[in-house]
């Protein structure tokens, strides 16, 4: 018989049980991708967007064995941008028992409650850029590294709890041909010389910090009204992910779209599938794990189709077409086949760019909601 109790994690030693049970929980599962422990470290206790979001985590035991997590979240600049009250959950795992899971949420719901909240969704990271959504179709399918992998009765747990679909995100698996059909290219070739439009050197930008912000800016603009519960980046955590992002960037992978002032007009940035790495490494870059990712960053036969975007004043002009010309030519040639998209809200017309290739549903994932007071 089940002894199961719930406890806040507070100690360094709670912290590493919290991190490292889903290693465990999905030990036998092909398809899941574990975080490094030491990103989900930082991510836990030191980021720059901790600073302002309040935060608890808790643990199920059964005995002295973590058969449940979840963390609780309250992003005040979320709810001043929404006009809301509303707390979010992530990091939520559970045993493949009901009655684990509802004393996580349960928790979760009383704390935020307590805190004012009015009702609490997810699963979700503290901002928009982290880890969101619970897989709800693709389960055969291997996520890109920065996406959420569950089991499927993770959904039957939160709909017996009382939670609603707030949104749903898709991937697709795009077949890349060898060269986007004539209409487009000549639109992108046109639009290209009529704005005097030019690539920036990804190489250059990596080393040059005042294009790295206008970056950021642009991806904080481009996002703003698109993306659903986007929140955008503070200047703090802006540099901090401009260390941990942009040195990683190849050129033959990415474009930055420039107008003649320099200024960025659309960009696209991928990443070699990196998710094999990720699975061989365990959790652990150190002793060996490092050595996976060096493996996978020089293969690019399937590629994370991580960020695609337009300035807002470029938005709906077509330039999509100029940079996703450019892309196409640098990532066939880097020997490209596959592409993997990021996930995008069913509702953003931004995934008709899609249609011009021959594409796949990958994954469904969604976001439940559910009012606590």
């Amino acid at each position: 018989m089940a002894d199961y109790r719930i406890v806040e994690v507070k100690t360094s030693g709670d912290l590493r049980k919290f991190i490292k049970f889903p290693l465990d929980l999905y030990r036998d599962c092909k398809q899941y991708v574990p975080a490094l422990n030491a990103d989900q470290k930082v991510s836990l206790t030191s980021c720059s967007t901790r600073k302002y979001c309040e935060q608890k985590m808790w643990m199920v035991l059964d005995g002295k064995k973590v058969v449940g997590r979840i963390c609780g979240m309250i992003n005040p600049r979320y709810n001043e941008r929404y006009g809301t009250k509303r707390a979010r959950f992530g990091w939520f795992d559970t045993i493949d028992d009901f009655e684990v899971a509802k004393l996580l949420i349960e928790t979760a719901e009383k704390w935020a409650a307590d805190m004012g909240m009015e009702d609490i969704h997810g699963p979700l990271y503290y901002n928009t850029m982290g880890k969101q959504g619970m897989l709800v179709e693709g389960f055969e399918n291997v996520p890109p590294f920065n996406c959420l992998y569950n089991f499927p009765y993770y959904n039957n747990f939160v709909q017996r709890l009382g939670y609603e679909k707030e949104c749903d995100w898709l991937q697709y698996k795009v077949t890349l041909p060898e060269a986007l059909p004539e209409k487009v290219l000549k639109v992108a070739a046109r639009l290209k010389e009529r704005y005097d439009l030019r690539e920036a050197n990804v190489e250059k930008l990596k080393k040059d910090p005042k294009l790295v912000r206008e970056f950021f800016r642009v991806y904080n603009e481009s996002f703003a009204t698109s993306v659903h519960n986007f929140v955008p980046y503070t200047d703090e955590e802006i540099e901090e992910e401009a260390k941990a992002f942009i040195p990683f960037l190849q050129d033959r992978l990415c474009a930055f779209l420039v107008d003649k002032d320099d200024n960025i007009v659309g960009f696209g940035v991928n990443t070699p599938t990196l998710s094999p790495a990720f699975q061989k490494a365990k959790g652990r870059l150190f002793p060996f794990g490092w050595i996976h990712f060096l493996k996978a960053m020089r293969n690019c036969e399937v590629i994370d189709l991580m960020i695609n975007g337009a300035a807002p004043a470029w938005q709906h002009t077509g330039v999509s077409a100029v940079y996703h010309s450019i892309l196409l030519d640098k990532v066939t040639k880097a020997g490209a086949k596959w592409g993997i998209t990021n996930p995008q809200i069913e509702t953003n017309s931004a995934v008709k760019v899609w249609e011009s290739y021959e594409t796949e549903p990958f994954m469904r994932r969604r976001c439940y909601i559910k009012k606590i007071k």
